[in-house]
């Protein structure tokens, strides 16, 4: 059984003070507190959007650079994010895919290439800090129809499976070369050994080579 005081239905008389100032029910009470709840609960909801809105208009886009390089032998200049590895800049800017992407962090040599000469592992090496280097990749080794020693060398020697690892192997052999570094199996072996090989074609890599540079 309710408790409640039923609403008065007699209207107060004409110009007492209940007629001019009178209280709203608890009815009315509660439908405008909702409504005006709805309102404020409306406008808290679109607040986060509108502020997240003037923060993406105020952000700035990161720090870029422009880096003018020698690629096999081509001169190219582009502008890049300064934190742009020389992988991506490789892959993602310039459309040179041979170099791949294995680990991303230095420990398997899928990427390597030759930056003055030296081996590099391109996704440690930030491209802004290559102005005027010159870089080879896989795609720079040979002369046109003509493959260098190496990239033969592996073909002769069947020293891939998958091939992903190939262009890395094949460029940080080139490095082994040129350095010196091809006196015994055990030599090649060893400084060639921050390459891995999945597939374990490591046998046929070294014979690969001692091919190329020995001619045997």
């Amino acid at each position: 059984m309710s408790i409640e005081p039923p609403e008065s239905t007699v209207s107060p008389p004409e110009g007492s003070p209940e007629a001019t100032v009178s209280a709203p029910s608890r009815r009315t009470f509660i439908a405008t507190t909702a409504v005006g709840g709805a309102v404020v609960a409306g406008g808290l909801v679109a607040g986060p959007a509108v502020f997240g809105a003037e923060s993406a208009d105020a952000a700035q886009a990161p720090p870029g650079s422009r880096v003018s390089l020698t690629i096999n032998g081509e001169r190219r200049s582009v502008t890049v994010d300064n934190r742009t590895s020389l992988l991506d800049l490789l892959r993602e800017h310039l459309g040179l895919t041979g170099s791949k992407k294995g680990c991303n962090a230095g420990a398997c040599g899928a990427c390597t290439v030759l930056v003055d000469g030296r081996r590099v592992n391109s996704c440690l090496t930030l491209a802004v800090r290559l102005e005027g280097a010159e870089v080879t990749t896989i795609e720079g080794l040979s002369r046109g129809e003509r493959l260098h020693p190496l990239q033969q060398a592996f073909i002769d020697q069947d020293a891939f499976q998958c091939g992903y690892c190939t262009s890395g192997q094949i460029m940080s052999g080139v490095g082994c070369i040129d350095e010196g570094h091809t006196g015994s199996p055990e030599e090649i072996r060893e400084f060639m050994s921050g390459n891995i090989c999945r597939c374990g074609c490591y046998v046929k890599i070294v014979r690969a080579v001692e091919q190329a540079a020995h001619g045997n």
